[in-house]
């Protein structure tokens, strides 16, 4: 069983985890196209800012409801077959839609159901990934590792849209899907050879004899852990708002390049190269910086700053998509200097043997009524444009930095990077308490 290390106990950590890490990194690429190709796809048949937004949600649901069992079984089964059974799974869901596609016989419904099926097995590999990552990097190249994975995102937003658009000039959507194929199956060559660390569990006999009731206790001893950290709980509910507002928004831009602006993919993808391009930035920013002592204030920073570029998304005249351009950078610039931070604290100061579920359940958590927004923009969209749900997301942004700067607890957040978690399987589990 393997337990958090620093670089001097283990100096050829990068022989186990960059491979893992590279193949993952492909596998993203072809994910992003998948991504965009069914997106414009819809955004072109339909027009529907509704069935931009179902889909958004279907996406969604699964991962939600789903993401903190994920998260409990994660902790306690080996992590590498879970890596493995998840990206087999989204592997053969495409194939099988690609194959639909290339005989003409997709309909709305079935990219619905790869949608349902990839985030079931994306709510597991994910988990998996991020809590693997903690026993597999030690403990002082966290945040360059987190720093690490903005880039990365960054370079795949910038190369994944172009690379997208391009796919669609020369190839039908069906053969783009054959992309992502092959790029999963790069991700999972390296899953089979290179070996995981496992945190150190103890599972009782009673826990092996009933395991439904084992999975329904660890789920709630990990609500129990963040229910306890006040700082990280309210940070939660706030973030919950903002996710509401926000992500309808960007997973209606298709609708605001087409319908507002009357422009077509190359525009989509433009707009996606310069939110990569911005976050690009802001990732090497926060790297040569590296924030501030505290790593709530840097996060708090990029926040306002966020609100900036929605606004100019949401103010832009449709004769001045220079704004939006310029918006979507900015967001992106920002971006990074708020979830950076925020990742590399939680990494730092999560049980290891707690990792899965916790991380899972922040994301659901801080997810938890997306569903709604989601449901209520479609059609609201489809009667007022989307630039209403961004200037409305700017206003709620500006209110959420207010109320993080009045809060003695979650300014506090920090101090839990300095108490080392005892939680157990008991109800009686102590927690960093803000």
């Amino acid at each position: 069983m393997a337990s958090q290390f620093s670089e001097t106990e283990n100096p050829h950590w990068r022989r186990t985890f960059f491979p893992i890490w590279s193949g993952q990194a492909i596998s993203l690429i072809g994910s992003r196209l998948v991504g965009f190709a069914l997106v414009w796809y819809l955004t072109t048949a339909t027009g529907s800012a509704t069935i931009l937004a179902t889909v958004s949600l279907i996406g969604l649901l699964p991962e939600m409801i789903l993401a903190p069992f994920a998260g409990a079984m994660v902790d306690r089964l080996n992590r590498k077959k879970v890596m493995l059974i998840a990206d087999s799974l989204i592997a053969l869901i495409t194939l099988f839609l690609a194959v639909l596609f290339i005989f003409d016989l997709v309909e709305i419904w079935h990219i619905y159901v790869l949608m349902f099926m990839r985030s079931i097995g994306g709510s597991f590999h994910y988990t998996a990934m991020s809590a693997s990552t903690s026993l597999m990097v030690p403990k002082e190249k966290f945040t360059k590792i987190q720093g690490l994975n903005q880039v990365l995102h960054s370079i795949l937003t910038i190369i994944a849209a172009p690379l997208g658009a391009l796919a669609l000039e020369v190839l039908e959507v069906g053969h783009v899907l054959f992309i992502d194929v092959v790029t999963a199956s790069v991700a999972i060559l390296p899953l089979i050879f290179v070996a995981i660390p496992q945190p150190d569990v103890t599972t009782t006999e009673e826990e092996k004899s009933n395991p439904i009731r084992t999975l329904f206790r660890d789920v709630a001893d990990g609500f129990r852990y963040i229910y306890h950290w006040k700082g990280l709980f309210y940070l939660i509910l706030l973030a919950t708002l903002l996710n509401a507002l926000i992500n309808p928004a960007f997973s209606l831009l298709p609708l605001l390049v087409n319908k507002t602006f009357g422009l077509g993919a190359p525009e989509l993808a433009t707009l996606e190269t310069a939110l990569g391009i911005g976050m690009l930035c802001g990732s090497l920013l926060l790297s040569v910086w590296g924030g501030f002592r505290k790593k709530i204030i840097t996060s708090t920073l990029g926040l306002f700053l966020n609100s900036i570029g929605i606004f100019l998304l949401g103010l832009a005249p449709s004769s001045q998509f220079w704004m939006v351009i310029a918006g979507i950078a900015f967001f992106g610039l920002t971006n990074p200097i708020v979830n950076g931070p925020i990742n590399a604290l939680f990494q730092e100061t999560v049980d290891p043997k707690m990792q899965g579920r916790v991380f899972a359940l922040i994301g659901t958590l801080a997810s938890a009524i997306s569903p709604v927004g989601l449901m209520i923009a479609g059609p609201l969209a489809d009667r007022f444009g989307v630039q209403a749900w961004f200037l409305v997301g700017g206003i709620y942004i500006l209110i959420m930095v207010g109320i993080i700067l009045a809060s003695p607890v979650i300014m506090a957040i920090d101090q839990g990077s300095n108490h080392q978690s005892a939680l157990t399987a008991s109800p009686a589990a102590t927690v960093p308490e803000n």
